[in-house]
């Protein structure tokens, strides 16, 4: 599904960094996740948490607007309450012993 405002073009770029976006995410969420389970660091899981919450809203954003057929604004939304909760997550990570 092409967004009314979006040339075929602009969607494929889009796509192609999402799809980006979740395999970097998922990377980077792995390895914190490794991480934590090498050391059992309680804010290494935080941190892995809150990376996995941002990727996941990513990922989100696109089932959501794409593939569930949902109006935009309720994909950017998804995405941006899941990013919020990374985000708070990685912060109490950092935050914590």
């Amino acid at each position: 599904m092409t967004h009314g405002t979006a040339g075929p073009a602009v969607t494929t770029a889009m796509a192609v960094v999402k799809t980006l976006i979740l395999i970097t995410g998922g990377v980077i969420t792995y390895f914190a996740f490794r991480a934590y389970r090498r050391t059992d660091s309680r804010s290494l899981g935080a941190l892995a948490l809150g990376f996995g919450l941002i990727t996941m809203g990513t990922f989100l954003a696109g089932v959501v607007a794409d593939v569930i057929g949902m109006s935009l604004a309720v994909g950017v939304l998804t995405e941006s309450v899941l990013v919020l909760a990374g985000f708070l997550v990685i912060a109490y990570s950092l935050y914590t012993r």
